[in-house]
């Protein structure tokens, strides 16, 4: 009788642990989940602020049309990207030709001294700064799930439930290089 309550309440303790750890597992992937969106969310405003930038700059810069073209195509890319990582991978490329955009308004003193592309300049910085704030967040929030996910005893939990580790997002390759600096 002694032995049968032993077993039964070792029974229930070990249930309850595995609820809890699951309810955990849940929870942050849930997490995960709504920052993955709020990036979405920062993406989408970039996409949309980069049209008005390029037809800005057409004004300015007619002949640099190979330049406006690969910022289109690279958003459009980026745009149909699914998934996680196609989507960082694709906004990496997108990055880059933004830069190339911006680079065009040190060629054209007119069109650094407009105030409608300093303007978008200003809300595409901004929006930048939340997304990498947004990233940030994901990336807590994925290293959190990923260590439950790996550490004993609630790994054996997480392979029983099927949760699998999930991928960080990284900064393109170019941002990773030095930065020289000349006098």
């Amino acid at each position: 009788m002694v032995i049968s309550l032993v077993i039964i309440g070792l029974i229930l303790v070990l249930a309850l642990y595995f609820v809890s750890i699951y309810n955990r597992l849940v929870r942050l992937r849930n997490q995960g989940e709504e920052a993955e969106s709020a990036i979405d969310a920062h993406l989408k405003q970039r996409y949309d602020l980069v049209p008005n930038l390029v037809e800005t700059v057409k004004g300015y810069a007619k002949h640099e049309s190979e330049t406006l073209t690969a910022v289109i195509e690279a958003r459009n890319k980026a745009m149909s990207a699914t998934g996680t990582v196609e989507k960082d991978e694709a906004n990496k490329g997108f990055s880059s030709t933004l830069k190339s955009l911006f680079a065009l308004s040190e060629a054209y003193p007119d069109l650094k001294a407009n105030q409608g592309f300093l303007d978008l300049q200003k809300q595409l910085q901004k929006i930048e700064e939340q997304l990498l704030s947004a990233r940030k967040y994901y990336n807590a929030i994925i290293k959190h799930f990923n260590t439950t996910c790996e550490v004993f005893p609630s790994s054996l939990v997480a392979s029983m439930a099927h949760f699998a580790k999930k991928p960080y997002l990284t900064i393109e390759e170019e941002a990773r290089s030095n930065v020289k600096v000349k006098f």
